[in-house]
């Protein structure tokens, strides 16, 4: 497409979805809910024709020599297809928010007060590399009663559009406008600098990507925007610690899955269990193939157990990829979405909340305790969209948290923050109700 087309075809979206979101933000539960389901039911139907076209996606972005971690993103594995079909199921389970009235309370003058709960009509989504982004996003759109317009990474476009193909189906089997749903079919940069600039089409814009994408869509956008620039997150292991829960927590924190934007990329251990805890975890990163990145005690600690971490194994091995090297001030603030951790000593608590609080990216942080007061206190002190206490920071996402899928994950304070669901794809509106009261 030319310039000229593609501003005429982003602007057909925008005006079809403003148009489709009054038929969605109408649409009774039980229609939204059967949309839903019948989405979940194709996604099961659809596996083997869906990883046919993800094939296609995956063998482009190996030629193009991604990195692995990337690569990982890309995959519609039969497991990922059918955690999307129980993300629709669980939203249809849900109840539905929209029209709900809270905070009722009568006034002096005889009037009642509330507040409803209201679509916010249309959304644009764009977004890289992970294709069942597609579904969550369509899945929230639809339980949410929200139009939204989807922009895809090109390097997914195959996947993208044949999931937004079942969408257009589930949304036609429950009588839903087609147009509730809309993928943008071109892959040209072009048509994101469209979409962000139609506040007449568009109500808000949900980047989901690197940050170099959300930091160019926050600085050109004409609409408001839900973002988040990356996911710094840190595992903090305090003293006191339940030395083997520690230990299990925070491998599964790193080691789970190194891509997502939920996996600790930051090791804090309080000095007091150090040289307990850093040994034992080390040898788990090194058989695993982990780089680790750690300040000059954390370095020396583990330099000296390194040959002896691995002793009690019944195979010694340290993988060729492990790696222990002096930590840079950079490595403090990176997000890596790789087999690399940082790692640094702290004095306790209060040095562990500074640091977290100075190099976070406020999305996800967690405390390994068992000391009730000093978990209270990192809840309350630590600025992060998500904060845990013996729990992994893999569990920071709408499905874990029950809210069905998510849209995204926000280290804004304003409209939402942490994981988008439904709630946050929605606005208040003020409902006033009289008995023909009139301001004296």
């Amino acid at each position: 497409m030319n310039a000229l087309s593609i501003a005429d075809h982003i602007h057909t979206l925008g005006l079809q979805a403003r148009t489709a979101s009054a038929q969605m933000a109408r649409a009774p539960a039980a229609i939204k809910n059967k949309a839903l389901r019948a989405l979940a039911r194709r996604l099961r139907d659809g596996v083997q024709a869906l990883q046919t076209d993800n094939a296609q996606d995956l063998e482009r972005a190996v030629a193009a020599g991604l990195s692995a971690p990337m690569v990982d993103r890309l995959r519609l594995t039969p497991q990922v297809i059918e955690t999307c079909a129980q993300g629709c199921e669980q939203l249809a389970a849900m109840p539905d928010v929209i029209g709900d009235i809270v905070g009722m309370r009568q006034q002096p003058s005889g009037i009642r007060v509330g507040q409803m709960r209201v679509p916010i009509g249309v959304f644009g989504m764009i977004y890289e590399s992970r294709p069942n982004v597609t579904i969550e996003a369509a899945s929230l759109s639809i339980k949410s009663g929200n139009a939204c317009i989807l922009r895809g990474g090109s390097e997914a476009i195959a996947s993208n559009q044949a999931l937004a193909r079942l969408v257009v189906q589930a949304l036609q089997d429950a009588g839903l406008p087609a147009h509730g749903v809309q993928l943008i079919q071109t892959t040209d940069r072009a048509a994101v600098g469209q979409l962000i600039a139609m506040p007449q089409y568009v109500d808000v814009i949900i980047p989901r990507g690197g940050k170099g994408l959300i930091e160019r869509i926050a600085a050109e956008a004409k609409v408001p925007v839900i973002k988040h620039l990356d996911g710094n997150c840190h595992s903090y292991v305090d003293d006191p610690c339940d030395l083997e829960l520690a230990l299990k927590v925070v491998d599964n924190a790193k080691t789970q899955k190194y891509s997502p934007c939920n996996a600790t990329e930051s090791l804090l251990v309080a000095r007091g269990v150090a040289a307990q805890f850093l040994p034992r975890i080390g040898a788990v990163f090194a058989a695993k193939g982990v780089e680790m990145r750690c300040d000059a005690e954390a370095l020396q600690i583990l330099k000296q157990n390194w040959p002896a971490a691995l002793s009690g194994q019944a195979q010694p091995a340290i993988h060729s990829e492990a790696k222990l090297v002096l930590a840079q001030e950079s490595d403090w603030s990176e997000e890596y979405l790789a087999p690399i951790i940082s790692i640094k000593v702290v004095a306790g608590l209060e040095e562990a909340i500074a640091h977290i609080n100075r190099y976070s990216s406020h999305h996800t942080d967690a405390i390994l305790t068992t000391d009730h007061r000093h978990a209270q206190r990192f809840v309350r002190e630590v600025d992060s969209a998500s904060v845990m206490v013996n729990a992994s920071t893999r569990f920071a996402d709408g499905f874990e948290y029950g809210l069905g899928a998510e849209i995204g994950i926000s280290t804004d304070k304003f409209h939402a923050r942490g994981p988008v669901g439904i709630e946050g794809l929605t606005s208040l509106k003020w409902v006033v109700l009289g008995e023909g009261e009139v301001r004296g």
